[in-house]
């Protein structure tokens, strides 16, 4: 029996990506032996795509605002690229201090184990934050000048 999942994020400082995960995303961690740091995630899902080309595996964490994820994450100087509405959902793209960029996207598609009352709330709660997304950004860049002109 499958007890859990182990995902592997590779990087160029895995120094510096492990401490973003550890202290700005505060995920639990323990020390598996010489500073070799093994999160633990929120619950998961996996989904399988079809592929024309290579094979590839993605990692994407999920929220339920954000908006105020993002938000969150720029106030720590983290870069994230501009909100994206797909049709499951509305993502970002953030720079992880290794270089590498990681996934993160208030879903509005159904959930397993969450029921359909949840993802119609996702959905309805996706368009709101779209826009508090936006103005959240807006915030930032506002915030970002005045301090550079100070």
């Amino acid at each position: 029996m499958i007890t859990g999942a182990h995902a592997i994020i590779y990087s160029r400082n895995a120094e510096a990506d492990r401490g973003f995960l550890r202290d700005i995303l505060k995920f639990p961690h323990v020390d598996a032996g010489h500073g070799w740091l093994i999160f633990g995630l929120p619950p998961a899902e996996v989904a399988v795509h079809p592929s024309d080309g290579d094979e590839g595996h993605e990692l994407f964490l999920m929220c339920d605002d954000i908006g105020t994820v993002t938000l969150s994450l720029q106030e720590h100087g983290i870069e994230c690229s501009a909100l994206h509405q797909e049709r499951w959902g509305i993502l970002t793209h953030v720079s992880l201090p290794g270089g590498g960029k990681l996934g993160i996207y208030q879903p509005s598609h159904p959930r397993p184990g969450k029921g359909a009352v949840r993802a119609k709330a996702a959905a309805a709660r996706g368009k709101a934050a779209a826009g508090r997304g936006k103005a959240a950004a807006s915030r930032v860049r506002r915030s970002k000048r005045r301090r550079a002109s100070r």
